[in-house]
């Protein structure tokens, strides 16, 4: 089982791994509040060659199943982009939020939006890494939120070898998803698992807030959390605050 930590903006990212011990780090490689491209990374040689696994988050303001053609090619660009830059460092996915629509628009064609963003960069030769669609919290219009979204997602998507899927399991939980026995519903649907988020919860169960606590410290049974991390049969990466992440490292080592 290989556990690890989302490493906001270290310098040096493997440097902080060595010391967290951990065998996977997630991290962005631009800022994640912006359209910036990405620009090779200091450390990308370092990253690279390293044992511990890396995975890239991209950036926030990724919608590629948005109506909106100004926001929809951005984002289809910036996916493009940020994968080249994970590629170059070695990361075994790129994780992409399931995105949203707006009130009144057909889900349908959100669906097919996603299904655009493969077909066009298999025009390209591919991405060169799974992309891993991560289930989102909050939004009645949200790709990825339920089971059933999910599922229409993956009917749209899933014939593509580089459509991955990312568990976060306060997402699940804030988007009013049952957590006992989930990674077996999602692998029905999906057939995969590649990486979970494995975040306690500040909110109660179905309150479309995306708000993440240490594991010993939120809503969610951590019995359940340990559980969710043996059974995705896939590496975990805490995005919890980062004052608890040494004793969420040693919870998750001892159960």
């Amino acid at each position: 089982m290989r556990v690890g930590a989302h490493l906001r903006q270290d310098e040096n990212p493997v440097a902080t791994a060595e010391a967290l011990g951990i065998d996977i780090f997630q991290m962005f490689v631009t800022d994640p509040q912006g359209w910036k491209k990405p620009v090779p990374h200091p450390h990308a040689e370092e990253i690279k060659a390293s044992p511990i696994d890396v995975v890239v988050h991209s950036s926030y303001m990724i919608n590629v199943a948005s109506l909106n053609n100004r926001l929809r090619m951005p984002s289809r660009k910036a996916v493009e982009q940020q994968a080249a830059a994970a590629v170059e460092l070695g990361a075994i996915g790129l994780v992409v939020h399931g995105g949203h629509l707006k009130d009144g628009e057909d889900a349908a064609e959100g669906f097919a939006n996603w299904r655009k963003l493969f077909e066009r960069q298999a025009d390209k030769g591919g991405f060169g890494l799974p992309i891993l669609i991560e289930n989102t919290a909050g939004g009645d219009h949200a790709m990825a939120r339920t089971l059933e979204s999910i599922e229409r997602l993956w009917d749209a998507v899933g014939d593509f070898a580089e459509a991955g899927f990312c568990l976060d399991t306060c997402h699940a939980w804030a988007g009013g998803e049952d957590l006992v026995g989930l990674t077996e519903r999602i692998k029905a649907i999906t057939g995969r698992i590649d990486l979970i988020h494995l975040n306690n919860s500040r909110d109660e169960f179905d309150s479309g807030r995306d708000r993440h606590a240490n594991l010993e410290s939120g809503q969610i049974d951590t019995e359940v959390l340990a559980e969710l991390m043996k059974t995705a049969g896939a590496p975990g990466v805490l995005e919890t605050p980062a004052e608890g992440i040494a004793a969420d490292l040693e919870y998750l080592r001892s159960h």
